[in-house]
């Protein structure tokens, strides 16, 4: 099981982390929000006049908010270049071969469950981020050990550790990194996810709440399934063609076989 990653290939992953961050701002809104106001003033927006005290209040929450951001997306790629480099390991066994075609129909299976999960037409992705509370239940009680987030130090050791919280959308994306069958192709997927998940909550921890009240709106996560179901539907349309559509390679967010 070997996958060509091109540039290309990467933009719908980036995609599918935007417009799935409107799931992100109900997982991590509230940590990410919480950023903004672990000093004890109050957090710096709105500002009527910015002086200069005011400015480095700003840098301090904006680091903060960067740190958190920048460990959460380490921890993807870490799980990225693990699945990936799982299916690198065994890439030598024939049913690999066999299971390429399964585990590219479930790749593109989870982002229709993904779309009407945004949608909030069916919500049976929470079945399996219950799953993911076994492992998580063993983490959590670290995260109390970097609580205030007073410092970017204590916000990166969060992100990295709330990186691993259950999320279904997360899962989704992991198995096209586990697809691409390397360790660094792997990562470098989860990098570009992680990516596309950054403008939000980054502006969300800027902004506090207000982000939040605006991308948990109906419409927005409407629009938002839509594209991801687009998404889903386009790569079942590719498998059924035999993995290549021309163009329509460049909307599927798993790489063309090699």
């Amino acid at each position: 099981m070997a996958y060509f990653l091109t540039p290309v290939n990467l933009i719908p992953i980036v995609m599918i982390g935007l417009l799935g961050s409107v799931h992100c701002v109900g997982m991590c809104g509230g940590i990410v929000s919480a950023l903004s106001i672990a000093s004890p003033e109050k957090a710096p927006f709105p500002i009527p006049v910015i002086t200069h005290h005011k400015k480095s209040k700003i840098t301090q929450v904006a680091s903060r908010v960067l740190a958190y951001n920048i460990g959460r997306m380490s921890s993807y790629m870490l799980a990225g270049a693990i699945v990936g480099g799982i299916a690198q390991g065994v890439r030598t066994f024939s049913i690999v071969s066999s299971l390429q075609v399964g585990g590219y129909w479930l790749v593109n299976g989870m982002l229709l469950i993904l779309g009407l999960y945004l949608m909030d037409f069916w919500r049976g992705l929470m079945r399996l981020e219950a799953i993911g509370q076994l492992v998580w239940r063993h983490i959590n009680p670290f995260t109390k050990r970097f609580l205030p987030m007073d410092h970017p130090a204590k916000a990166f050791a969060l992100g990295s550790l709330w990186g691993w919280l259950p999320c279904g959308m997360v899962y989704s994306v992991l198995l096209t990194a586990m697809m691409t069958g390397s360790a660094l192709s792997g990562a470098i997927v989860m990098f570009a996810f992680g990516l596309g998940t950054l403008p939000t909550l980054m502006t969300m921890g800027l902004l506090k709440t207000r982000m939040q009240f605006w991308m948990q709106n109906r419409y927005v996560r409407m629009v938002s399934g839509v594209v991801v179901l687009a998404f889903g539907l386009f790569g079942i349309a590719r498998a059924s063609n035999g993995l290549s559509l021309g163009w329509l390679d460049a909307v599927c967010i798993t790489p063309v076989v090699h």
